[in-house]
């Protein structure tokens, strides 16, 4: 970009700038921050929000997840933005769907409502039919979304950059960072076409999952701005709880049971499983529905927050505090001991509470809340956790308002943790590690040698040390032994879990112990041939 553009840009982004802080001004924003008056409260900071437009509504959603910087009444306010708002006019609906899949809705569609289900921030949604008769829903993104949030968010970040130079203090909220954090995940939930893949692969992990029921994508009326997927025929949660009170105890289960191994066994979770998007079918399995807004754990965090959850229930203010620091990102100066005594003194509050009347969801967002008190720097899918949890709790407490919620979920945690030690998985896991372990046997000891190498001869002063490299071999062969020995104690511990079973997992399990019994052998060969040398 020339120097004559960023100026115009620069402009041009001042100029949007004068109208937020006009805006601002007008709630009560500017003179709070020059000591003038009181900080706007949680209903003027919503109204602000509500008159910025689509963008500054979205961006008062995702504020809505800091609980962990954000006192609960502004954070409650908040969550009212994910409320309808006013539908888009017809005629641009139907020629967003015309642009997006090349022909008018009429030729695609049986039927297409004029009334929209729903409107939200990002797109509405209108029942529609195929041509085969089938019922579909068809999600259209709001027209000219993609320029104003490219210029919205351009202006945000010019006011957060301008804002840390004006006020350093500021600098510990990361503005910059939070404002493209926000656009990425805008552009993200804009592109329908990873909501449809995210929704393949939810389907895909809980296909096994008794009494959920998630709909599918219509991949031949979908693009980047129109979604198509199967209608639900259920109605939602709340209303059903309404008309049938018989059920609502009945379904404390599968709801817990459904949040609870998306996140601990997939890793992969619906973060907004507020009332309208959780159904129940009219055969009484649940529907999940909208997947713009997920989280994904990997395999380290699932373990690491497994691990805080323990130290949290076990009171231990230590095993909370390292389990906790190995999540986030953590500042040089932070101060582990005085984060400790705090989590210690949080830790104390839970324990002395009735178990009933305990949140897994509040105790989390307390949790991250001291974090950022120490300028820990909480990931993303943490927050998108915790407010996951805590929708989950309320949805569970509209059902049954004396529910033992960290009863239900210890029952359905002892489930998952069943499941994962099962012999089959066990065995898959083995020969995963198996197959982990023969790639190291053939990467290590060549990596290890030129490891070795380059040490004698790159920063020592090119220095020759047949030693060294006479070493590296020993080390080599070491590592070899090492690893056979652990790879082939893994396959006789999987064999002979697998042999309990019949039919073909007795044949894997003494497949198992044969490939163990040999690798055993020769190792110890190995090893005899070693000393001999």
């Amino acid at each position: 970009m020339t120097a004559l553009a960023e100026s115009a840009s620069s402009k041009r982004y001042a100029a949007l700038l004068v109208g937020i802080l006009r805006l601002l001004g007008r709630h009560g924003f500017l003179a709070a921050l020059q000591g003038r008056g009181h900080w706007p409260s949680p209903v003027q900071v919503r109204e602000a929000l509500e008159e910025g437009g689509v963008v500054f509504l979205k961006f008062g959603q995702v504020l809505a997840l800091r609980r962990d910087l954000l006192p609960d009444e502004y954070a409650k306010e908040l969550d009212r933005l994910y409320g309808q708002l006013p539908p888009v006019p017809l005629d641009e609906v139907l020629a967003t769907v015309t642009d997006a899949l090349g022909a008018a809705p009429s030729e695609l569609f049986g039927a297409f409502t004029d009334e929209p289900l729903a409107a939200a921030t990002i797109a509405q949604v209108h029942r529609a039919t195929l041509a085969d008769g089938r019922l579909v829903v068809v999600k259209v993104r709001r027209p000219g979304l993609e320029a104003r949030v490219a210029e919205d968010t351009a202006t945000l970040a010019y006011g957060a950059a301008l804002a840390e130079q004006i006020a350093p203090r500021l600098r510990r909220f990361d503005l910059v960072g939070m404002v493209a954090e926000f656009r990425k995940s805008l552009e993200r939930e804009m592109d329908f076409r990873i909501e449809a893949q995210s929704i393949r692969r939810f389907r895909a992990a809980m296909a096994d999952v008794a009494g959920l029921w998630i709909p599918d994508v219509i991949p031949e009326r979908s693009t980047e701005a129109v979604l198509t997927l199967e209608h639900s025929p259920g109605v939602r949660i709340d209303v059903y709880a309404v008309a049938h009170p018989e059920a609502r105890a009945a379904l404390t289960e599968p709801v817990a049971a459904v949040v609870l191994r998306q996140v601990f066994e997939e890793g992969l979770f619906h973060a907004d499983p507020h009332p309208g998007n959780l159904f129940v079918l009219p055969d009484g399995r649940l529907c999940l529905h909208d997947f713009g807004m997920i989280g994904e754990l990997d395999e380290p965090t699932r373990e690491g927050l497994t691990a805080l959850l323990e130290a949290v229930v076990a009171g231990d203010a230590r095993a909370a505090t390292d389990a906790y620091l190995d999540l986030g990102m953590v500042a040089p100066d932070v101060d582990r001991g005085a984060l400790e005594r705090d989590l210690g003194e949080l830790l104390r509050k839970i324990r002395e509470r009735p178990l009933a009347q305990v949140s897994v969801g509040d105790a989390l967002q307390s949790l991250l809340r001291a974090g950022s008190n120490h300028r820990v720097r909480n990931p993303g899918a943490l927050l998108l956790l915790t407010r996951a949890f805590l929708i989950a709790e309320s949805v569970l407490r509209q059902l049954d308002p004396a529910l033992n919620v960290v009863e239900v979920f210890r029952r359905q945690l002892g489930a998952i943790t069943a499941r994962r030690y099962e012999p089959g998985r066990l065995a898959a896991r083995a020969v995963h590690a198996g197959r982990q372990m023969e790639q190291l046997l053939v990467t290590a000891p060549g990596d290890l040698r030129r490891l070795l190498r380059r040490i004698a001869d790159g920063e020592l002063g090119r220095v020759r040390t047949p030693g060294l490299e006479r070493l590296g071999v020993r080390l080599s062969r070491g590592l070899e032994r090492l690893a056979g020995a652990v790879a082939s104690a893994g396959l006789l511990v999987a064999g002979s879990m697998v042999m309990d079973g019949i039919g073909w997992r007795r044949g894997l399990g003494q497949a198992l112990l044969a490939l163990g019994i040999l690798g055993s052998m020769m190792v110890g060969l190995g090893a005899w041939r070693a000393r001999r040398e």
